[in-house]
């Protein structure tokens, strides 16, 4: 009976560790994708800008 215990303690414990990394992956997929309009957002900024100076 106890090996069935730590057995499922250690299969939950993977299944946790393997959730916290998919929700690690997901944060940062969704902080890559803000940098990347916040960089598309400036460059469009900035040809306009060099478009009014020229």
């Amino acid at each position: 009976m106890m090996f069935y215990d730590y057995s499922l303690a250690t299969e939950r414990m993977t299944e946790l560790r393997r959730e916290a990394d998919n929700a690690r992956v997901a944060n940062r997929l969704i902080a890559a994708r803000r940098w990347s309009r916040l960089a598309s957002w400036a460059q469009q900024h900035a040809r306009k800008a060099g478009h009014d100076l020229g």
